[in-house]
Order: structure tokens, then sequence, then C-alpha cells
């Protein structure tokens, strides 16, 4: 039976090093009692914002307090996902959750303040030289002015954060460190630990046994609890309700796209397109049922490669070295941020017991991008560390050629940089690989990708719409009708090659970016725009990458998203990018076709 480490027997060198941000927990708590002690000094602004110099002012103190609170919570936050299990963690990251919507109570004045200027004497004073580095983020206050409230009710709002951001921590802590399944049991009758880590590794298994027994172990034990779970969905969709409507947006999705001005169209014209080429889906899972010589697919069959026999292990040291050669056409500069990442220990690689599952890409301005990884020896593994490392680059970028208020950039545009550098590397590993078997298994790990990214995140739209749309419409979100729901979805994506069961209804349960507000649609469209960008690279073109990175990587969100792309060559507002990527999965079926044919 496989053995899940614990933290203290980790390996240094394959830990993320966080005395970068603070060399030790007293160090965090000194930092703490220090910015603790800031709090107040937003008083001096209050009621006074009535020229630019004051407004610089105010603009510049919040920054420079929110920019230390930030790693406070940066080490705390990543200090606890190593281990949730660990009380100590838990505790210092839920003084830090605290001390942030202390401080964003406290400035919660500064917004509705600075709207009390009217439109035209605001719009004189973001030209001034020294409000130049706020001068985008006053332009869209300025378009947001209506749905921005009184001070009062401004305050409330943000003294309601933490009870409002409850739904979305129970989940987090039950689902990473409460929960635990059943090992799962292969056809010789071993046993083998059944994680959140290892779920997806197991469902790859060849053996069919083992593969029926994690996902029915996992969804059983997501089952036991869907009552529970529905009602912390429902309170986190409520949330988001909520705070629409007392902004004044027509829903949430006006909201939550309205953050980053884009439009509602993108979204439905997304899924539509999604929607136009699902024959492209049900003629993969129909290959997939034939190459695996079934006569119906399970959704547990979904996952497992196509290719039989193929040893195509990636160990982590290989896996750094695949890396770094599918992205030298971006050029030395960039190659060396990724090295530096690797030599610095950015990366937290292996699992252990209590540490956060999947993987992501963090930090704050003053940080390194910290990444966290829950390794296992396979090619997905090497997309995952790829993909991470182009969030990781891109927040690097971002973060050194922009002021701290723009150095972040939005949601909308964050997946494209990681799955461009998944195009790179699947290029790379096509070209350079000599076995036709492991060209197969590089091909289905594309489709299986584009599975993920694209057909999968969309259906995830579609549910999240859906349930939003019920709330909003005064229906109920029960166990039974988030069931339904999500298992209609599941079905008109994955076609009648499929045959359903009630496990995969319940899979609504385990997915955390239900709880993230509108997130899950960037997925796709980051993909097809990635997948633009990528080509054009790949098509030798060496001022591509040159504006990529300057028109993009380091533009951080110093204007609107939809621009940011746009100048870097992809339109979002059409439906070409789909389009196009639809041919790229198209073409990759085509490939692995023909492919087949030469075993």
């Amino acid at each position: 039976m496989s053995k899940v480490i614990t933290r203290e027997q980790q390996e240094e060198k394959y830990t993320w090093d966080l005395q970068t941000i603070f060399e030790s927990d007293e160090a965090f708590e000194e930092k703490y009692k220090e910015l603790e002690g800031r709090l107040g000094e937003e008083v001096q602004f209050q009621g006074k914002i009535d020229s630019s110099e004051a407004l610089a002012a105010a603009l510049e103190t919040e920054r420079a307090i929110s920019d230390e609170i930030g790693k406070l919570f940066v080490y705390a936050h990543l200090k606890h996902d190593q281990d949730t299990s660990n009380d100590t963690y838990s505790a210092l990251e839920s003084k830090a959750r605290t001390l942030v919507v202390k401080f964003n109570t406290a400035w919660s004045f500064l917004i509705p303040e600075i709207m009390k200027v009217d439109q035209e004497t605001l719009e004189t004073w973001r030209q001034e030289e020294r409000l130049s580095e706020f001068s985008f983020d006053l332009e869209k206050l300025n378009k947001k002015r209506e749905h921005v409230l009184s001070d009062k009710e401004e305050r409330l709002l943000a003294q309601a954060g933490e009870v409002m951001s409850n739904p979305t921590s129970t989940f987090g802590m039950f689902n990473n460190a409460d929960l635990e399944f059943p090992d799962a049991v292969d056809a010789e009758g071993n046993t083998h630990a059944l994680t959140q880590g290892t779920y997806i590794d197991l469902l790859k298994s060849s053996d069919r046994t083992l593969r029926q027994s994690a996902y029915e172990n996992l969804y059983s034990t997501y089952g036991a609890f869907k009552n529970t779970l529905s009602q912390t969905l429902q309170g986190v969709v409520s949330t988001h309700v909520f705070q629409a409507q007392a902004r004044g947006y027509d829903s949430a999705r006006h909201q939550a796209l309205s953050n980053n001005f884009i439009p509602e169209a993108v979204y439905d014209n997304l899924v539509k397109t999604v929607n136009d080429h699902l024959h492209l889906m049900h003629r993969y899972t129909e290959l997939r049922r034939k190459q695996l010589g079934l006569d119906k697919l399970k959704m547990y069959d979904v996952y497992t490669p196509m290719i039989k026999d193929v040893e195509f292990e990636m160990t982590y040291e290989e896996a750094k070295d695949w890396m770094l050669k599918s992205l030298e056409p971006m050029g030395d500069t960039y190659l060396n941020i990724i090295k530096e990442g690797l030599d610095s220990r950015w990366v937290d690689v292996y699992e252990n017991k209590g540490k956060r599952s999947g993987a992501y890409s963090s930090g704050t301005y003053g940080t390194n991008p910290f990444i966290l990884m829950n390794w296992q020896n396979n090619v997905n593994n090497l997309f995952t560390l790829t993909h991470e490392f182009g969030h990781s680059v891109h927040s690097y970028y971002s973060r050194q050629s922009q002021p701290s208020n723009k150095s972040g950039y939005s949601i909308f545009v964050a997946e494209v940089a990681s799955n461009f550098n998944e195009a790179l590397l699947a290029d790379y590993m096509f070209k350079n690989l000599e076995d036709t078997k492991k060209k197969l298994y590089l091909l289905n790990e594309q489709l299986e990708g584009f599975r993920g990214s694209v057909f999968r995140q969309t259906m995830f739209a579609e549910f999240e719409h859906k349930i939003h749309s019920m709330k909003e419409a005064g229906e109920p979100l029960t166990a039974g009708s988030l069931n339904a729901v999500y298992g209609d979805l599941n079905r008109k994506y994955f076609g009648d090659a499929v045959e359903y069961d009630e496990y995969i209804d319940v899979e609504w349960a385990r997915i955390p970016h239900f709880y993230m507000n509108y997130y899950v649609y960037q997925y796709s469209t980051g993909y097809a725009a990635a997948a633009s960008l990528s080509k054009q690279v790949l098509e030798g073109d060496t001022d591509v990458a040159e504006r990529y990175i300057n028109e993009f990587l380091k533009k951080g969100s110093s204007d609107y998203p939809i621009n940011v792309l746009k100048n870097a060559g992809v339109d979002m507002t059409t439906s070409e990018p789909i389009e196009n990527a639809m041919k790229v999965f198209e073409s990759q079926l085509d490939q692995f076709e023909a492919l087949l044919e030469k075993l």
C-alpha cells in the first residue's frame, strides 16, 4: 500500500523557500503588529479628498500598507496550504485574513469619497503627474460610478467580507483537511491510497477495476455529504447574487464580468461556439471507446490513456529539462526567469499529508511567484509544471514592469500565459519524440488537455451560470437540483458513447472553482487565445515572441484585458479564436487516427 509522507519528511530542496518573505514566524508576527498599528492612518484622509494632492497622498498610503499586508497574507496562506491539518498555520491564515478584512473595512471610505468628486474634476486630476500611476485606476472608477455605494454602505459590505467568505472557507477546510476517502482496490486486491492528489493518477491506470474503485469511492464519499455541500455552494452563490443586487447590477454574472470590463457576450459566444462543436467532443469519446475496446465508456474510463503499454514516466528532474528546452523559442531572458525559479525554490514539489490538493502559482508584489505542485511521475505533471511556470513568469514580468496597483492581471487573461507554455511544450515534444506510441500518448494528452480546458470548463461555465440564474429566480439549490443540472450537462457534453451512472451527478461537490464567481469560462477563452499566439511564435516570427512579452506579459492591469489581448494579437470579442481552437482539436483527432494506422 502506497503511503503519503508527512511535511517533516519532505526534502528541503523540493519545498518552497518562504523565508524569502519572512525569515521566521516571529518576523511575521512583528510585521503583523506593525501593520495592525497602521490601521487608523486612514482617518487623516476621511472627508478631506478635496484636491489632487490629497487624493495622491491617500492612494499612496493605502497602496503602501496594502503591499505589506499582501506579503503577510501570502506567507500565511502558503504556510497553511503546505499542511492544512497544522493548527498553527490554520490560525495564522485566519489571523492574516482577519487583518485583510480590517484593512479593507478601514479604507472602504476611499472609493465612495473619490466618487464624491465630480467626473470632470476627477478626469482633470488623473492627468496630473503625481497621479500618473493611478490614472488608469481612476478612469475605471469613473466608469463604475453607478455601482459604488455610500460610505456607510461600502463600510457595511466590507465588514461583512469575512462572514460572506465563510462558505468558501468551510468548503476549503472540509475538502482539503477533513475529507478522507477509502483506499482504492485493484484487480489483484491490492490497496492504493486515494487522495485529492492521487485520484486522477488512479483514473489513468490501465487496471479498470482500480479505476472503478477510485471513482466510486471518491464520489460515494462526496455523495454522503451532498446535502451539506449543496448548502456551502448555495451560500457562496447567494453571496454573489446579494453583492450584485446591492450594487445595482443586472445579475451576478454581469457584476463578475464587469469587474474586468468583459462584455457578457464573450461568455455567451463561448458557450454557443463550443456547443456548435460538441460533435467533435462526441467523436473523441467514441474514438476513446473504440480504442479501449469497450462496449460502453464509463466516466472512470475518460482519463486512462488510449495507448497501452507505453513507458512514459517523468521524474521531476527530467521534467525540468523538457520544459526548459521547449521554451527556448521565447529567448534567454524568459528562460533565465524560469531557471531562477527552479534554482531558488519557488516550487513546492511533492504531496504530503494535509497539503492542499491540485497545483497553482501564487504570490504578491514583493514576493517570488511560488508554485504548489503535488508531483506524480507522469507526463501530465510535466505539463502542469510548465503551465504553472507560465503563470509565474507572467507574474514576474508584470511585477517587475508595473507599480503594485497595476502589477496584477485579470483572471480573463490569466490562463493565456499558462496554456501558451503548454502549447510550446507539446510542439517540442512531438517533434523530438521518435517512438510512434509516445507520439500517440502525447497526442492523447493534448486531446485530454483540450477536453479539460475547453469542453469541460465550458460545461462548468454552463453549470455555474445555470445555478446562479436559478438562485436569482428564487429557486433553491438543493443536492437534488444540483445533481439534475450537472447530470444533464454531463450527458450533453460527453454524448452517447458514455454509459452514465449516479456517481458523476455529484461531481459538482468537489469542484473548488465553483466558489470563485464566474472564473471557469476563462480557462476556455485563455486556451483559445494561447493557441493563436503560440501558433504564431512556432511559425518562427521572432517579432511575435517579443510582442507577446512586451505587450502582454509586462502589461499587468495597465489596460483593459480585452485590449491587452488585442494588442498581443488576439481579439476575444469575436468567435474566431474559439473557432481556431476547435480546428486545432479536430487536427489533433486527425493526427491521432492517422498515427493509429501506423501501429
